[in-house]
């Protein structure tokens, strides 16, 4: 059973920064590409940023593109999004999970385990 655990969201000025991290269970984190994704009130679950087994590609939703910045840590089974110049509008729970699938996909769907999620908030 993989267990993923996010942490680091919290409350932050507009245009500050928060980092995520995610800590993945198991001995096979570098296997899965890993994505974030992210979910506000109302609204549906959406893409945010993936990045592959190896950590050499990465994909971005085009509204956090240049802002945001995906990576991972194999020796800590850890994934981090890296968030800059965070606006009001992206007040969301932000989701860590692992995808069965090779490359970047950007798809929930194409995702398996998925975390608890961490409550991100920017007070304008």
């Amino acid at each position: 059973q993989v267990q993923l655990v996010e942490s680091g969201g919290g409350l932050v000025q507009a245009g500050g920064s928060l980092t995520l991290s995610c800590a993945a269970s198991g001995r096979t984190f570098s296997l899965y590409s890993m994505g974030w994704f992210r979910q506000a009130p109302g609204k549906e679950r959406e893409f945010v940023a993936t990045i592959s087994a190896n950590g050499r590609i990465t994909a971005y939703a085009d509204s956090v593109k240049g802002r945001f910045t995906i990576s991972r840590d194999g020796a800590k089974n850890t994934v981090y999004l890296q968030m800059n110049s965070l606006k009001p509008e992206e007040t969301a729970v932000y989701y860590c999970a692992r995808s069965n699938r090779a490359g970047v996909p950007m798809t929930a769907t194409l995702y398996d385990y998925w975390g608890q999620g961490t409550q991100v908030t920017v007070s304008s």
